[in-house]
C-alpha cells in the first residue's frame, strides 16, 4: 500500500509561484510513475502533469506547458510541481497520483493511489 500526503499549496497572487509536494510512504517509490491532477469547482479532474518512475520522462497539459514543472526525487520518495506564471484558472484541489507501472499517465483512471488534494488559490 502507498500513501500520499500533498502540501505546499495556498493563496498566492496571478503572476505569483507556488511549490507542491507530495510525499511517498509504503512500497517501492522508484518503482512508481507519478501525476498530478486537479479539479476546480463544478469542474470534473483534469490532468496536470506527469513523469516516468525513472524521472527521464515528463507530460504536461497543454494549459500549463511552460508554466509547470514535474520532477521527483527518489531517493526522498517525493515528487514536486513548481507552479510559475499563475493564473486565476490555476485555482483547484491538486492531488498527486502514483501508478504501478514505470511509465507516466495522463489518464486518471490508471493510478492506484491518490493523496486528499491540497488548495490552490490564485487571486487576479
Amino acid at each position: 500500500q502507498v500513501h500520499l500526503v500533498e502540501s505546499g499549496g495556498g493563496l498566492v497572487q496571478a503572476g505569483g509561484s507556488l511549490r507542491l509536494s507530495c510525499l511517498a510512504s509504503g512500497r517501492t517509490f522508484s518503482t512508481y510513475a507519478m501525476g498530478w491532477f486537479r479539479q476546480a469547482p463544478g469542474k470534473e479532474r483534469e490532468f496536470v502533469a506527469a513523469i516516468s518512475a525513472s524521472g527521464g520522462i515528463t507530460r504536461y497539459a497543454d494549459s500549463v506547458k511552460g508554466r509547470f514543472t514535474i520532477s521527483r526525487d527518489n531517493a526522498k520518495k517525493l515528487v514536486y510541481l513548481q507552479m510559475n506564471s499563475l493564473k486565476s484558472e490555476d485555482t483547484a484541489v491538486y492531488y498527486c497520483a502514483g501508478r504501478t507501472y514505470l511509465n507516466e499517465s495522463p489518464n486518471g483512471y490508471l493510478y492506484n493511489y491518490w493523496g486528499q488534494g491540497t488548495q490552490v488559490t490564485v487571486s487576479s
